[in-house]
């Protein structure tokens, strides 16, 4: 039998709580599962490489993205499977693998469903599973607050998001596999594992998350205007061809800019740079995914 651990973030709801995900797991035949709550998702990457020392062959990561993120960089590269229970706000990585919003069923894909191999990317030393980015969308990232966030869910990236197209653009130099590919002013990088944000807005319309690649977008707009039109593409699934925006792929990504500015990581917001360092981990991570999904 599978031995399977629980790595959850205690403060994070989903579905009727813990206690049912206790006994969801029991009723299918794991009673007796590792255990490991949290207060806060910085505790919890400790948490899942304690979980794979002590034997588990999948880890269901009860959280947000943040959790997931951290949990994915921690034992990306391990013989473990993931299983993502979706009890965040956005949940970026389990809306690209279409993992239910219902939690036995969410269950049923970590216990029964297909397992699929991912990339991942890796941008200045940290793993993450589906975008990262520096200036706009980690500014937005960064001032939706917990408390906003807590209040009005997904509205709050959509509040701050309009605040934050008055950003002043930064120059910005970019090299593609060492090689020289823009330089300009710019409000967003971004990169991506996969292709969708929160609230159906796709950012790379063509990314595959096990191709090698990590798609590169950069994006020129500066007034609301211009970010509307920007958005508005990204919706309809049209972003690449935007005048305001330019794209690639690449293996490596080094980004350098103006002035310190905030960046992300899968919607987590880090400390300002003005240097970013990028790299695609082929095939880094087995994840838990519907049946209905596998290629």
């Amino acid at each position: 039998m599978t031995s399977i651990a629980v790595i959850a973030h205690r403060k994070k709801t989903f579905g009727g709580g813990l206690a049912e995900l206790r006994k969801d797991l029991t009723e299918k035949g794991f009673p007796n599962p590792l255990w490991y709550e949290a207060s806060k998702s910085s505790k919890m990457p400790g948490l899942a490489r304690r979980a794979v020392k002590e034997g588990a062959e999948l880890l269901f990561i009860w959280g947000g993205d943040g959790s997931v993120q951290q949990c994915v960089d921690a034992v990306a590269g391990e013989a473990v499977d993931i299983a993502i229970l979706p009890a965040g706000t956005a949940n970026l990585l389990a809306n690209n693998l279409e993992i239910p919003k219902d939690l036995s069923s969410a269950v049923d894909v970590g216990l029964f469903g297909d397992r699929r191999r991912l990339d991942v990317g890796v941008l200045n030393g940290e793993r993450f599973a589906v975008m990262a980015g520096v200036g706009y969308d980690a500014i937005m990232m960064r001032d939706a607050d917990r408390e906003l966030k807590g209040h009005f869910g997904r509205l709050a990236y959509v509040w701050t998001g309009v605040r934050t197209t008055h950003m002043n653009p930064r120059k910005v130099r970019i090299k593609i596999n060492g090689e020289p590919w823009f330089k300009g002013n710019a409000t967003c990088v971004l990169l991506g594992q996969m292709g969708s944000l929160s609230g159906g807005i796709v950012a790379f319309p063509d990314a595959q998350p096990d191709d090698g690649l990590l798609e590169v977008g950069v994006v020129t707009a500066e007034s609301a205007l211009q970010w509307a039109r920007v958005l508005s593409r990204m919706v309809v699934d049209d972003v690449k061809h935007s005048p305001l925006t330019k794209m690639t792929r690449a293996r490596k990504v080094r980004v350098k800019l103006d002035r310190p500015t905030t960046y992300e990581l899968d919607g987590g917001a880090r400390k300002a740079t003005k240097k970013i360092r990028a790299s695609i981990e082929p095939g880094a991570i087995n994840v838990c995914v519907p049946t209905r999904y596998k290629q």
